[in-house]
């Protein structure tokens, strides 16, 4: 999901855009990674010095509420990104340092399991946690 993508999604919705939830938005955008409520808590009081931290989460429900972003929770704290872009099915491996995201071309789900007898699969998910190039001891 892009921005444009975003704010439509709002209007279709009935909700209005408010400059705090463009900037969440474009937030997002800009850091391509999962962040907690917290890390764009600090980085909106800048332009926001009266912003609360419910304001904050209440845009995040909304967006999550509206598919505009998705989560995960990393060390029992749920952390945020921009719904992908893309529709087909995937799955991600996550930096547990930095939130960095990379999509994961095949299912595991596929080697793991397949489909069993007696039972239909409705939905799963997968993550894989490490540390990308940037933050760990990582060899290319």
């Amino acid at each position: 999901m892009n921005v444009e993508q975003a704010l439509q999604t709002l209007k279709d919705n009935g909700y209005k855009y408010t400059g705090k939830r463009e900037e969440m938005i474009r937030i997002f955008d800009r850091e391509t990674r999962y962040m907690s409520a917290k890390e764009m808590f600090e980085l909106m009081r800048q332009d926001y010095p009266s912003l609360s931290f419910d304001t904050i989460y209440r845009n995040l429900s909304l967006f999550q509420d509206l598919n505009i972003v998705e989560y995960t929770e990393l060390s029992g704290e749920r952390i945020y990104r921009l719904t992908c872009a893309t529709d087909h099915h995937h799955h991600h491996i996550i930096c547990t340092d930095c939130g960095k995201t990379e999509p994961i071309a095949l299912c595991p789900m596929n080697a793991i399991l397949g489909e069993p007898d007696g039972f239909k699969i409705t939905g799963h998910k997968f993550e894989i946690y490490g540390q990308c190039v940037n933050c760990g001891d990582v060899r290319s």
